[in-house]
Order: structure tokens, then C-alpha cells, then sequence
């Protein structure tokens, strides 16, 4: 984990909307947290991806409040803020050219929702090279429909896209094994 950087994608006040429905892991900001403190006691790098839409009506719009990411992972001063417009904090973003200039090749993932902006990012990673973990219990998703109408709970929405993750372009931790394994290094 020596020069791991700790990824924080979209912990924006957005999420926080009622209109998102019922969610799993309620405690992932908390997760989050303790990791983000590890990484700044460690002054291991730290980046946060901040989802901007163009869309003035949406809740990511950067002149509405719910933009702003969540106060218990506030950015300090000196921690990277990467904006993007899409899913993936690769796609349109400087990321991976920070990463690469500065010697990063470990990333850990965190962040929200764990099939849309934390998933895709996850993928990329993975696929980009960089050894890729993802934190289980530092994510979390909200209830969905698919294209029949058909209602998934959040715990099954968050399962499943960790099971596609799985082995293939990441290595699935919970908070508590990668605090052990930065404990032992």
C-alpha cells in the first residue's frame, strides 16, 4: 500500500435527496472516514472526485448546495479535487496523468454509488493498470428498477456489482482488512 492513493468518488450532499429512495450501508461515510484519517496520518495521497452536471435543475449542479461534498470527508487544503461530468473519474478528468506523474500505481475506492460513478471508476482503474481496490463496506446504492419495472433492494444492487468486480479489476476489502493490512506494512 506504500504511495497507495485513497480515491473518494461523488460524496456529495446530492445523495443525501430523499428522491434517491432506500440505501444499504449506512455507514459508509463513517468507513470512509476512518480511511480518509489513516491516509492523512500516513500523508499518503488523497483524491476527491466531485460529479458536476451542466443540467441546472439537477441536484449536482455546481450552484446548488446538495454539490458540495459531505462534510464528515471534507477536503483539506491540500488534497486533489478532480471535477468530472461523467460516470468514470477517468473519462474527461486529469486523473490518470496525476496518478502516473506522481509515481501511483495502488489505488483504493471508495465512495458513492457502488453501480454507477464508484463502479465505473473501479473498472477503468483495473483496466488502465493500476492495482485497484475496492473498499465493500466504504460504498453504497440505493434501490433500482430495471427496464421491466422490476424493484432490487440496494443490498442486492450493492452485492451484485461488487460480485462483477470481484478478482477482475479489483480486489474487494472491507474497511476492517485493509486497516489490518496498513496496520502490518
Amino acid at each position: 500500500m506504500e504511495n497507495a492513493a485513497l480515491i473518494i468518488v461523488d460524496v456529495q450532499q446530492a445523495f443525501e435527496d430523499e428522491k434517491w429512495g432506500e440505501r444499504n450501508n449506512l455507514n459508509a461515510e463513517e468507513n470512509i472516514k476512518k480511511l480518509l484519517n489513516t491516509w492523512r496520518m500516513e500523508c499518503l495521497p488523497v483524491i476527491h472526485i466531485q460529479h458536476s452536471s451542466e443540467n441546472l435543475s439537477s441536484l449536482f449542479h455546481p450552484s446548488k448546495k446538495s454539490f458540495e461534498i459531505k462534510e464528515i470527508v471534507k477536503p483539506y487544503e491540500n488534497e486533489l479535487i478532480i471535477t468530472k461530468k461523467v460516470n468514470s473519474g477517468f473519462i474527461g478528468t486529469n486523473l490518470e496523468v496525476y496518478l502516473k506523474n506522481n509515481n501511483i500505481s495502488t489505488v483504493v475506492i471508495v465512495g458513492l454509488t457502488t453501480p454507477h460513478c464508484v463502479s465505473t471508476t473501479t473498472r477503468m482503474s483495473g483496466n488502465l493498470g493500476f492495482d485497484t481496490y475496492l473498499v465493500s463496506d466504504a460504498t453504497a446504492a440505493f434501490a433500482m428498477k430495471d427496464h421491466h419495472g422490476n424493484q432490487y433492494d440496494p443490498k442486492t444492487i450493492h452485492n451484485i456489482t461488487i460480485a462483477t468486480l470481484h478478482d477482475e479489476f479489483a480486489t474487494i476489502l472491507t474497511t476492517e482488512q485493509l486497516m489490518k493490512i496498513i496496520e502490518k506494512a
